[in-house]
């Protein structure tokens, strides 16, 4: 963030610090009556399966989305997807469920495509502008997609790849977002400037019930424990996400939410972008992730207060990168700090952590910051969003709550007879119950059920079949912790819990506290294959810059925290840790990196 937005800052912190006590007090207000408002605007399931778009048509006029581009309505959304859909179904002579690819930008185009695939009663398969040419090829020919939708500016990668595989390429201009953009003084008539005349009918192809029942999205796992699989989910699936999101956090149609997150998963697809559009509130979209972009819209800098936005989901590397930014610019202005509190505590109603674990150190800070205490959840794109800590109530670091309306949740054991589970906890939105009295701290694998659970992983019959227990139960692969009523996440069994010596060691934990090290600001826990211990903990951490950690200092530090046999006894010092989109770390890959003579 430059030197402009420092300026804005102070000179807006000068006016609004002096009277920050009596604004405090109005806007609280202001927030438990819209929350109570909003409790009448929660939306419950219907009989019928309603497509998003179909949402759409109540909200008229109301501005649905802002890119960099400008503003656009529900109305000229749905109308601009579905002049799209007619295209797509004559391209397909009418086909319906094939898979459509698509390549977008983070703008009103990507909702476009979405809505008019769905429409037109296709599958979508949305890919990362990020991914490298073999990965794209991969999801591509795994869909099985007869179709490829993209950009100008992302054509290059995929017009080879289209041609190798036989797939319709599309490449959109702009025809389709003019069209579905809010008039203004500029473009007041916006059907002048396009090659369509359209339909103002609220028509669709197809009737609600053709969606109870159909495929709505593959959305491909991030392939950190093995190949991704493509993840096939229905429009019943995404509905039921939808559902419990807009029950557990009040979502309603005066929120304005930023969105800064890949659109090839669950937190960034249906989270941010699905959840806002479906109870008519706006969405706020970046192209990318900037801390100074987003800086200036939490904090509204040059912004009316109709575009000022009120809720921020995001992970936690973002987290970390917006906290260096604060701490590089704003840390040393006493006035400034008191105005980027005010802001964020009195403007945003709602800050979100997910996709990976957030160190408490995190937490913690950005607490002090801003006076939000995140609220982390717990999800997988097999299940979408499954626990959550409470929108009203306390927030207890390092744990993610209790299931969300719709979902039901389990902590099992293995039998001795190596076939059958022992059920220790179960539960759902109406409460969880111990099966045995007594028991103060209990973990073991976690199940999860309810119609947010997806359908099958694509072609792989097998697979989805392993993942299911007998009584249709999905296995998520996480160890969790059910502990003073509420559930923590102690990692993926294969890769995050490190058996040593005879205990079961939670790298997420040790993660945790290493990261409260004053010069440790990045760091991954993994096991080493130990022919003694079974496996040993090691950790790869990142410095601050001119610092330097022995491993003996590190084991001193944790020891304050940790138990003994926790404690890290290996310590590699790397410059960078590599991570996904979401900010997860592929443990294989950096075991193989830093340790090449070790597999995990």
């Amino acid at each position: 963030m430059g030197s402009l937005l420092r300026r804005s800052l102070y000179f807006t912190a000068n006016n609004i610090v002096r009277g920050r006590q009596s604004t405090l007090t109005i806007v609280r207000l202001q927030q438990t009556n819209a929350a109570l408002n909003s409790v009448n605007e929660t939306h419950q399931p219907p009989h019928n399966v309603v497509p998003i778009f179909r949402n759409a048509i109540q909200f008229g006029d109301k501005t649905a989305l802002k890119d960099l581009q400008g503003d656009y309505t529900y109305k000229r959304l749905f109308l601009s997807s579905r002049q799209f859909a007619v295209e797509l179904s004559n391209l397909l002579n009418g086909a319906q469920q094939e898979r459509i690819a698509f390549l977008m930008p983070n703008d009103a185009r990507y909702v476009i495509v979405q809505w008019a695939c769905w429409m037109s009663g296709q599958i979508v398969v949305p890919m990362s502008t990020s991914s490298p040419a073999p990965v794209i090829e991969y999801f591509l020919k795994d869909s099985e997609a007869k179709v490829v939708i993209t950009t100008t500016e992302h054509s290059p990668i995929l017009e080879p790849i289209a041609a190798k595989l036989k797939c319709r390429l599309i490449v959109l201009d702009n025809a389709l977002r003019i069209l579905a953009m809010k008039p203004d003084g500029k473009t007041a008539n916006n059907k002048n400037i396009t090659e369509y005349d359209v339909d103002e009918s609220n028509d669709t192809p197809l009737k609600d019930e053709f969606y109870n029942d159909s495929d709505a999205m593959f959305v491909y796992t991030s392939g950190t424990t093995g190949t991704p699989k493509g993840v096939v989910m229905t429009h019943k699936n995404l509905q039921s996400q939808m559902n419990a999101l807009i029950t557990a956090w009040k979502w309603c149609e005066k929120d304005v939410v930023l969105h800064t997150l890949p659109l090839n998963h669950i937190h960034g697809i249906v989270n941010v972008l699905m959840c806002p559009l479906y109870v008519g509130a706006r969405c706020i979209m970046l192209p990318k992730f900037e801390t100074s972009s987003v800086w200036s819209q939490l904090l509204a800098v040059n912004l009316p207060n109709n575009e000022r936005i009120n809720m921020f989901m995001a992970v936690p590397t973002i987290y970390m990168k917006l906290i260096q930014e604060y701490d590089q610019l704003f840390s040393k202005n006493q006035k400034i700090r008191e105005y980027v509190y005010t802001v964020c505590s009195t403007k945003i109603r709602l800050m979100v952590s997910g996709s990976a674990p957030l160190p408490k150190p995190i937490f913690d800070r950005w607490e002090e910051i801003t006076g939000h205490r995140l609220l982390e959840r717990y999800g997988m794109t097999e299940t979408g969003m499954v626990l959550s800590n409470p929108l009203d109530g306390e927030r207890i670091p390092g744990t993610v709550g209790t299931p969300l309306p719709g979902a039901q949740v389990r902590i099992t054991k293995p039998q001795s007879d190596g076939n059958t589970q022992e059920i220790l906890v179960q539960g759902s939105s109406l409460g969880s119950k111990v099966m045995k009295k007594g028991q103060n701290s209990i973990s073991g694998d976690l199940e999860v059920k309810g119609d947010s659970v997806f359908r099958e992983y694509w072609k792989r019959p097998e697979a989805t079949k392993k993942e299911f227990t007998a009584d249709k139960w999905f296995k998520t692969g996480d160890t969790a912790k059910y502990e003073n009523n509420v559930y923590s996440i102690l990692g993926r069994t294969s890769v995050d819990i490190i058996k040593t010596g005879g205990y079961k060691v939670s790298a997420l934990q040790v993660e945790t506290v290493i990261l409260g090290h004053p010069d440790i600001i990045d760091c991954a826990v993994v096991g080493l294959p130990d022919i003694t211990w079974g496996q040993k903990v090691a950790a790869v951490a990142v410095t601050r810059e001119g610092s330097e950690i022995l491993l003996s200092q590190l084991r001193k530090f944790g020891k304050k925290s940790l138990p003994d046999y926790a404690v890290p006894t290996v310590l590699k010092i790397v410059d960078k840790i590599p991570k996904n989109a979401l900010g997860k770390v592929n443990k294989p890959d950096l075991l193989a990196a830093v340790f090449p003579n070790n597999k995990i």
